[in-house]
């Protein structure tokens, strides 16, 4: 968070955007915010896009804020993963699930789609899909292709792109 990096980075891919005074966040103690009385609690998923992801889970009116844990019509960023933490990801998938959600929402998603809970059975399958068609495809052109085949109108093909091309160097 230096004004360096900011400068550098954030600046640099979103010009105009990036706030000059920018606060930053404290480190939550425990695993719960009290909202009004409503208690939102904060879920340790493990990995899924990235290392340590965490979902907050809204109890008292069955929402999970599933973050980068779910994708709602959007290619899964599978960069920074391997077979070993694809599985991962779908544990925390599971552990999200049993919160019984009645609303997820997605940490990319498509505008016009509902946050129903059936984009943690998407995400599930896409994983899988990803996995099946990787140990049945030899270079990166040919992975991404075969999702395309199945998933021909997620938004995002770049991170389809780069996905495959860690998958298949």
């Amino acid at each position: 968070m230096s004004p360096e990096f900011i400068a550098s980075f954030w600046n640099a891919r979103y010009p105009g955007q990036i706030l000059e005074h920018l606060v930053l966040p404290e480190e939550l103690q425990g695993n719960v915010i009290d909202l009004e009385g409503r208690e939102l609690v904060v879920v340790e998923v493990g990995h899924t896009d990235t290392d340590y992801t965490t979902c907050l889970h809204v109890p008292s009116v069955g929402l999970v804020v599933a973050g980068d844990a779910a994708y709602n019509d959007v290619h899964l960023y599978l960069a920074e993963s391997n077979a070993q933490t694809r599985r991962e990801w779908i544990t925390a998938l599971d552990t999200i699930e049993t919160l019984k959600p009645r609303a997820v929402i997605a940490g990319h998603k498509k505008a016009d789609r509902d946050d129903g809970p059936r984009i943690i059975e998407e995400t599930r399958q896409y994983i899988l899909d990803f996995e099946r068609v990787a140990e049945m495809t030899t270079t990166a052109r040919e992975l991404y292709d075969k999702m395309l085949d199945i998933y021909p109108d997620r938004a995002n093909l770049g991170s389809l792109w780069g996905s495959a091309h860690v998958a298949k160097p």
